[in-house]
């Protein structure tokens, strides 16, 4: 059975999918016509799109839009012909990329898109981001991303703004990854990533221009179990700058509650990218950001009181992890109990998981105070939501008991 399984990985799958596609709209005698060209890539003489798609025994293919413009009322598609992952340039490939890769690598420049200024790193892992930070070096920004979640970056995508230099190769070919995705690669750095035979190294000269796609929509598709189909344009996140942000006030039983507390400017940083890094996140979510990197992501959670219990134990978990690597080069779960354990431990609790300052991030509104305790309780200072709910003075309460900074958004981040 389990050598039956390791082919089932290995096996590339013909595709029966036409090589072109063409999606229209209808209304009236008014036809609008999206088209498509399928995808592929030549690795080991074999021209194949992707291997197979999100599991072995689904074929599957990539398309790209060749041409068509979608308009509907005063919104309209991405034009066609500025690609990013649905026409990436395989610098190195043991072996053709999956659907999961290319999800995996659109969703992290889903995030991406938004920080362009400095350098910035995001690990994806099953179309949620592990770890995300930004730094005044790509080094420093990847060993951050990495480290807030280095057993999760185990079999990730690797998605950076800036040009792979070599002290990053070194780092990310020490590590175990399925995907890198750069807008390039200095001199020598493909001879560093090399070592691994199977890593997809992807090159998008598009990514210098991911600014340009900040406010540009295109339209989803949901395929359901009758062979109906959803569609919607995308989510594009309104809040992306601190004037966009509204202290928390609301009005309850004719009383007024207001947050007594403005954030800091270094609050605000954190805010601000917990809150685009969120857009990339699977609902229910609730994620603490500190000093620019992710410290807990919950994801795909019911409810908010439960997904903000899984950020904040992951946080300590992760940080315990991150001091058994650094003190031991091993992880904290292969440590034998001893004397290190115990002071690790110790350490993690005194640090509160190192949420102590952080900013905790809600995709919606906190129906209860009980979700927005739970970050309270282990010492985050600020906190970003939508704002909304009929309880909303609740959290505001609960925040001014604490000296702890609220703003809302005013707008939902669900993504399902």
């Amino acid at each position: 059975m389990t050598d039956d399984l390791k082919k089932m990985y290995k096996t590339i799958m013909d595709d029966n999918f036409p090589p072109n596609l063409e999606i229209s709209f209808v209304d009236n005698n008014k036809r609008q016509t999206l088209f498509y060209e399928k995808v592929t890539w030549k690795i080991d003489n074999i021209e194949k799109g992707l291997r197979y798609g999100e599991n072995p025994g689904q074929e599957a293919a990539l398309y790209k839009m060749i041409n068509g413009n979608l308009l509907l009322g005063e919104t309209q598609t991405i034009a066609p012909g500025r690609y990013l992952t649905s026409d990436i340039e395989l610098l190195q490939s043991g072996k053709h990329p999956g659907k999961t890769n290319l999800t995996d690598a659109d969703n992290a420049l889903n995030i991406l898109r938004y920080f362009t200024d400095r350098p910035m790193a995001v690990i994806v892992k099953h179309n949620n981001p592990c770890g995300a930070a930004v730094s005044d070096s790509l080094e420093n920004a990847y060993a951050k991303a990495y480290m807030a979640d280095r057993v999760a970056a185990f079999g990730g995508c690797i998605a950076v703004n800036k040009a792979v230099d070599k002290a990053t190769a070194e780092a990310v070919s020490s590590q175990y990854a399925e995907v890198l995705v750069a807008p390039d690669f200095e001199e020598g750095v493909i001879d560093i990533l090399a070592k691994k035979k199977n890593l997809r190294v992807i090159r998008i000269n598009n990514i210098n221009s991911l600014h340009t796609f900040v406010g540009s929509r295109v339209v989803e598709f949901k395929s359901l179990i009758d062979g109906g189909i959803i569609s919607q344009w995308s989510y594009l996140p309104t809040a992306r700058s601190k004037e966009d942000l509204k202290p928390a006030e609301t009005e309850y039983k004719g009383e007024k509650y207001k947050t007594k507390r403005e954030p800091s400017d270094k609050e605000y940083e954190d805010l601000l990218f917990g809150w685009l890094v969120e857009s990339g996140i699977t609902s229910n979510s609730v994620i603490y950001v500190k000093d620019l990197a992710t410290v807990g992501i919950g994801t795909g959670e019911q409810d908010r009181v439960g997904v903000a219990q899984i950020a904040r134990d992951k946080a300590y978990r992760k940080l315990g992890d991150r001091y058994a690597f650094e003190k031991s080069g091993i992880s904290y779960n292969d440590m034998e109990d001893s004397e290190e354990k115990k002071e690790i431990d110790a350490i993690v609790l005194k640090e509160r998981g190192g949420l102590v300052g952080a900013a905790m991030v809600s995709d919606a509104f906190f129906p209860f105070r009980d979700g927005i305790d739970v970050g309270i309780k282990e010492g985050v200072s600020c906190v970003i939501q939508p704002g909304g709910s009929t309880n909303d003075y609740q959290s505001i309460e609960a925040c001014n008991e604490s000296d702890v900074a609220m703003v809302f958004t005013g707008q939902r981040s669900f993504k399902h």
